[in-house]
């Protein structure tokens, strides 16, 4: 079992390299942040973008894996994307993992004053963000013509140091999505449902993993995917105890997920917790690993 943490990118960035720097030492095996333009009622607060906060954390890491949480069509172009990746894969000597998403509703979607998308017409744009990402990525110059993007003589020259481009890690939790990140995905994450119980919770985040084995087969996959589980929209956080988060690896792992993400606890709101529960976490973090490997 593989671990991470994401860390928000909202503190200056005094606090939030110390935050980095500490996922690194501790024995993450991954660490992220959100890629949003603002997030829910955060939006009017501290909020940093995601490539240069991971650029940055490249500087101050030298070994943890580092990830967008996730970036989407909302407000990124595919050709744009691809020279942030290459030099973000560059700086970091190839760590980087790209989350991606199809984006939802909110304000990165509002923001721009572009019309609200319908669902099926996010998910068609998103099939088109992950075919051209991952076409520029692999080859010198791409031009192309699509419903939703256009490219001429795009470049990736020298392109990505992880060859022949990062991890894709598609976010999915329908059935659509989950095609795309059966195709597409070097990993596949889920927020799992929202639920009113931990335990409802629970059997929903099987049954979506359930899902996702179907849709691997259906396209005939037979590489094995990385699965990943957000810990964190479950009614009980993860880090609310050490045994909280002992019980969640283990369930986890149990239903066939090879990495679980939790949170760095926030002083109110989203995430509330308390640091010293992820101190004591992390003095957890070898035998989690290894056992549930």
């Amino acid at each position: 079992m593989r671990i991470g943490i994401v860390i928000l990118p909202d503190q200056r960035w005094a606090e939030a390299g110390r935050r980095w720097r500490l996922a690194d030492e501790w024995g993450f095996d991954h660490a992220w942040t959100y890629d949003h333009l603002g997030w829910r009622d955060l939006v009017d607060g501290p909020w940093f973008d995601a490539v240069p906060t991971l650029t940055a954390a490249a500087a101050v890491t030298t070994r943890i894996r580092l990830g967008t949480y996730v970036a989407t069509p909302n407000f990124r172009h595919p050709v744009h994307f691809a020279r942030e990746t290459t030099a973000a894969d560059d700086i970091s000597g190839g760590r980087l993992i790209l989350g991606l998403g199809a984006g939802g509703t909110g304000f990165d979607s509002a923001v721009l004053g572009r019309p609200e998308m319908t669902p099926r017409d996010r998910v068609g744009r998103f099939a088109e963000f992950l075919e051209l990402l991952d076409t520029i990525l692999r080859q010198p110059a791409t031009t192309w013509t699509g419903t939703w993007y256009s490219a001429v003589d795009a470049r990736s020259i020298p392109g990505p140091v992880q060859q022949p481009r990062p991890p894709f890690v598609v976010a999915a939790n329908g059935p659509r999505a989950m095609r795309l990140a059966a195709r597409h995905g070097d990993g596949w994450v889920t927020t799992g449902p929202q639920a009113e119980t931990a335990e409802e919770w629970w059997r929903e985040v099987a049954a979506i993993h359930g899902r996702f084995q179907d849709a691997v087969g259906a396209v005939g996959r037979t590489g094995p995917v990385d699965r990943y589980l957000n810990l964190d929209t479950s009614p009980v956080f993860s880090l609310s105890s050490v045994g909280a988060f002992t019980d969640a690896v283990g369930r986890a792992a149990e239903l066939g997920f090879t990495d679980v993400i939790t949170h760095w606890p926030r002083e109110s709101s989203w995430y509330a917790g308390d640091e010293k529960v992820l101190e004591a976490v992390v003095a957890e973090l070898p035998r989690l690993q290894q056992d549930f490997g």
